[in-house]
């Protein structure tokens, strides 16, 4: 029916069958037609209410599609019925000449609320709160609570828990609603109160929310400033959008890419080849080590040729074993598992961690090279020469040590960025990768400098 309405043209009729639609399937609806006509067309046939709110769930190159076709008088009721924190995060989006006149054409309350969320620190926890929650006093009734709830109420952002505050708006205490419901009505406020509460200062970095969430497992949190006075709440709804913007980020740079502020589809090619090309360069001059490091033991490789067939092998264990330790602490520390002074407990388990991964590796590389050689010795061909079993423990205690030390690189590396007050997500998979390999030849080539002397070297 949709499609008919729309390709009918159809505003009436459309308005009617999408007002029974959860909002967020109509922003999908919209997000996923195909031509830019049809989605302003749906997006205009809604009542200016259900505009609103499906203007918050539409993804950001839709809004401000949106929002340079629609008719100027409508752009003042889609903003002004937007909640605060979504307004703001649509607006920091927005280039600074753009901002100015959409704040222009805010209702001035609107406008106040509006400046004062982009007053605050980017990435701040002000830029999350929205003003729109219940607060009540201490000397109130429980039934002078639910009445007021029932009056005020449809204007929070969310009504599980009420907040307590003093005379002069300081925070004293939240309670969770259901206490209100389950209280005798003629009890106090301060009769139910526990002084136990959580708050999140407003200049606080989002990324500290997010844990505070994860830890207390709340849909709400109110936010004061310094000396405790209540400027606002932030809701979990707005905390899972950080976190998957978080997750973006430090997976885009785990891959060694900048961070896209656009999605994949929608940067242009230039922009695209900027953000990519300029890790590549940097790692592919770090390999360029790898080169000098083969050109250091030339004459090695002269004498033993059959060492350059294991290159590969070597250096690759190293480096996927340093991407796997570094991903595992990069993550870790995401997720506050770990912090900076639990280093020496890392370094112990990844130590233990290298040497038995590498054991297992340089066992498998050496029953490889065994069986390899006395397989085809049988067809009357010698695979590696009459020193096969130097070869072989030469590649085994070189795996051992090289993933040894990968493990210790992509465990540190992070831990050291953290210290230095850097992104740990900048220590990426490719970085510690290259990393090792350059430090793997020189282990390999060494310790078949020591075994192998005076025989094929």
């Amino acid at each position: 029916m949709v499609e008919l309405f729309v390709a009918e043209r159809n505003a009436t009729s459309l308005n009617e069958l999408l007002s029974s639609w959860p909002v967020a399937e109509i922003a999908e609806l919209i997000d996923e037609a195909e031509d830019k006509e049809d989605r302003l067309f749906i997006f205009e046939s809604l009542s200016h209410e259900l505009a609103a709110q499906t203007f918050e769930y539409l993804e950001l190159q839709y809004q401000k599609e949106i929002l340079e076709e629609l008719p100027f008088d409508r752009i003042p009721e889609i903003l002004n019925e937007m909640s605060a924190d979504d307004r703001t995060g649509f607006l920091e989006e927005l280039p600074p000449h753009t901002v100015s006149q959409l704040i222009a054409v805010l209702s001035p309350q609107e406008r106040t609320i509006a400046l004062t969320l982009l007053g605050h620190p980017e990435n701040s926890v002000g830029r999350l709160m929205t003003p729109d929650y219940t607060a009540v006093h201490a000397y109130w009734t429980i039934q002078e609570t639910l009445d007021y709830i029932r009056l005020h109420g449809s204007n929070s952002e969310t009504l599980n828990v009420i907040y307590v505050i003093d005379e002069n708006g300081y925070l004293i205490d939240d309670i969770k609603v259901r206490e209100f419901l389950l209280a005798d009505p003629s009890k106090k406020v301060e009769d139910i109160m526990d002084h136990k509460y959580q708050s999140l200062y407003v200049d606080d970095d989002q990324e500290e929310v997010v844990a505070k969430f994860r830890n207390l497992n709340r849909v709400a949190l109110p936010v004061t400033d310094k000396d405790g006075f209540l400027l606002g709440i932030v809701t979990v709804d707005d905390v899972l959008d950080v976190v998957e913007e978080e997750n973006t980020e430090d997976i885009q740079k785990l891959g060694a890419v900048e961070v896209f502020d656009e999605p994949y589809m929608n940067i242009s090619f230039a922009l695209l080849i900027r953000k990519r090309a300029g890790w590549l360069i940097i790692l592919f001059l770090s390999e360029m080590l790898t080169a000098t490091a083969m050109g250091f033991f030339e004459d090695e490789i002269a004498k033993a040729v059959v060492l350059a067939l294991f290159v590969p092998l070597i250096i690759s264990s190293g480096g996927n074993t340093g991407s796997q330790a570094a991903t595992l602490i990069i993550r870790a520390l995401a997720l506050g598992e770990i912090k900076l002074n639990d280093w020496w407990r890392i370094m112990r388990r990844e130590i233990l961690a290298g040497l038995t991964l590498g054991a297992i590796l340089g066992f498998i590389g050496f029953c490889r090279i065994g069986i390899w050689h006395f397989t085809i010795h049988m067809n009357g061909q010698m695979a590696y020469g009459p020193h096969w079993l130097l070869v072989a423990f030469t590649v085994g205690f070189s795996l051992i040590g090289v993933v040894l030390w990968g493990t210790l690189s992509g465990s540190m590396l992070p831990l050291i960025l953290k210290k230095c007050r850097l992104d740990p997500a900048t220590s990426s998979a490719p970085f510690v990768a290259t990393l090792v390999d350059v430090t793997g030849l020189i282990i390999y080539f060494s310790i078949a400098m020591v075994i192998m002397r005076g025989t094929l070297l």
